[in-house]
């Protein structure tokens, strides 16, 4: 007949058997705590309003003699936030075919293949692989611009960016400000270099995104 474990006549000390009962505990505790933190780490996913959402633009003309501003009107996309972690992504697709510059003739030339070249490349891309985090804020995007048929690195900077419960959707929104500068000749869109344009072009994205 075999001994009881645990209990009189047991092959365990009164010690022993208060120290392995002790790490049963911690490993069941410890077993449970996982369970419950992956829970709460769980990314969030946000979908961009595609009626607060609009990526614009800053573009020199002849050199400095005035700066040319633009937006896109028609956007989607959606962003995931994993805050535990400090990370994240972003996939956002616009249609340079809603250019507006406020001047009818130069929104034309913009969409022509000279520049956009919407016909051929009806979509830019952005793909964001990761978000830097600075506490418990994010600051900055990792990702790749894809446009006019040319993909390249580029990082968003983000200047602003706050959560709330959302009044009227009953719902949490998230308002971002980001920037970045890029040159529009490694996109294949040089024109005007003959006349002095300078290539830098600034980006500037202004958006929301509702909780999913």
């Amino acid at each position: 007949m075999c001994a009881a474990p645990f209990g009189r006549g047991s092959l365990f000390s009164r010690t022993q058997e208060l120290e392995l009962k002790t790490s049963m505990l911690i490993a069941v505790g410890a077993l449970a705590s996982s369970f419950s933190f992956g829970a709460f780490a769980a990314a969030d996913t946000y979908q961009l309003d595609p009626t607060h959402t609009y990526p614009s633009f800053e573009a020199d003309h002849f050199g400095g003699l005035s700066v040319w501003r633009g937006k896109f009107t028609k956007s989607s996309g959606t962003v995931t936030l994993d805050r535990a972690a400090k990370t994240g992504t972003v996939d956002v697709t616009v249609d340079p075919a809603s250019i507006e510059t406020g001047n009818g003739k130069l929104d034309e030339h913009l969409k022509s293949n000279e520049f956009f070249d919407v016909a051929k490349y009806p979509s830019a891309t952005y793909k964001g692989t990761d978000i830097k985090f600075d506490g418990d804020k994010p600051v900055e995007v990792i990702g790749n611009l894809t446009m006019h048929g040319v993909t390249k690195p580029l990082n968003l900077k983000i200047d602003s960016f706050k959560c709330m419960p959302h009044p009227m959707l009953k719902r949490e929104v998230c308002g971002v400000e980001a920037s970045a500068h890029f040159s529009r000749a490694d996109y294949g869109m040089d024109f005007g270099t003959k006349y002095g344009f300078s290539m830098d072009t600034k980006l500037h994205i202004q958006s929301e995104g509702i909780k999913q």
